[in-house]
């Protein structure tokens, strides 16, 4: 093969290669906000609940552990209005990826359509989220 037919392999090589990370990169993102639907396209149905309340943390982490209870507490007291969802990042980073974590604990809450409405990074009191909640239409029912 002559200098220019080496050059124009290198370059269809690049291009490829370009391509396919471009893919993977949309595919990545696509994949995130498709979560929310099932495999037909149709939305999840949530069962109800008006917000999630997803915890990414860790069992072994001192703030982490004292968000614990509160989680608890917050779907004891608000019913069946807030799904409480935990992720141990230290065990599967694979929702601190989606989410885009930097630090835990961190809090994100997602509306019915699972897209998110708020987000807190650090311990989160309890009457801090009640009043979260509160300015979201949801009431304490215990």
């Amino acid at each position: 093969m002559d200098r220019g037919g080496k050059k124009m392999t290198k370059t269809l090589i690049y291009f490829s290669i370009l391509v396919t990370v471009v893919l993977l990169l949309s595919c990545s993102k696509n994949d995130v906000k498709s979560e929310a639907n099932n495999k037909s396209g149709n939305q999840v149905v949530n069962n109800g609940y008006k917000i999630e309340f997803v915890e990414l943390g860790s069992v072994k982490c001192i703030p982490c552990k004292k968000m614990q209870p509160i989680m608890k507490s917050i779907e004891k007291k608000y019913g069946g209005q807030v799904k409480v969802t935990f992720y141990d990042v230290w065990e599967d980073d694979a929702p601190a990826k989606k989410f885009g974590i930097e630090l835990i604990p961190t809090q994100v809450f997602l509306d019915t359509k699972g897209n998110e409405i708020m987000r807190h990074q650090g311990f989160f009191a309890e009457e801090e989220i009640d009043k979260f909640l509160q300015s979201q239409g949801l009431t304490i029912t215990e």
